[in-house]
């Protein structure tokens, strides 16, 4: 068996995501500024999932530069998730009040999730993958909202788009289209097929 793949991420939820599949994972954060890069990617004109590629394939790419002169040939993935609401791009609110102030742009309308992972060996991108989720939130009160936020609390912080399906989340929306595992952070099967693919499940 192959060694252990690098995740290139900080996300608990891809490393959770990850091992309860059966995979065995090193983690590396890497160092990149992803607000200036999705900056200068809008201002150039670069869709959503094409951004999102770019942001994953830098991270991997950042790790497996660092690794591969002194353990080369280790896999490295790298991924990046991405909300778009009529045009609007979201990022992870910084506190609880941009938190609410998102959700409220959110609230009665429908957005996408675009998640891409890239698998990169010693400095090479050989693989990458990306898939979109569509998502409609209903329209809740303001006392819901506050209710969800005081329940949930600092938790919100930790997603794109400031909810967590896979709990008390899933009160916001009214419908999901897409793979739950791409609304979560991550294109999961894809990863684990090309992970077969180089030997590092079990086929």
């Amino acid at each position: 068996m192959a060694a252990p793949l690098i995740l290139a991420s900080g996300s608990t939820a891809r490393a959770k995501m990850l091992r309860d599949a059966g995979v065995a994972l090193d983690i590396a954060v890497p160092r990149i500024d992803e607000d200036e890069i999705k900056a200068s990617y809008r201002a150039e004109g670069v869709g959503v999932e094409d951004t999102a590629i770019a942001l994953g394939e830098m991270k991997a790419l950042a790790v497996s530069r660092k690794v591969m002169a002194a353990d080369p040939g280790r896999h490295v993935l790298g991924s990046d998730q991405m909300l778009e609401c009529g045009g609007i791009w979201f990022d992870k609110p910084m506190d609880l009040a941009a938190a609410r102030a998102q959700l409220m742009a959110l609230r009665g309308r429908r957005h996408h999730l675009v998640s891409a992972a890239v698998l990169v060996k010693d400095g090479v991108r050989i693989w990458h993958h990306v898939d979109r989720a569509e998502l409609t939130m209903r329209d809740f009160t303001d006392g819901y909202l506050d209710a969800y936020l005081g329940a949930i609390g600092a938790d919100v912080l930790s997603s794109v788009g400031a909810y967590h399906l896979e709990g008390l989340g899933a009160q916001l929306f009214t419908s999901v289209r897409g793979d739950f595992f791409t609304v979560l952070g991550l294109p999961l099967l894809p990863v684990l097929a090309i992970l077969r693919t180089h030997g590092m499940l079990p086929t």
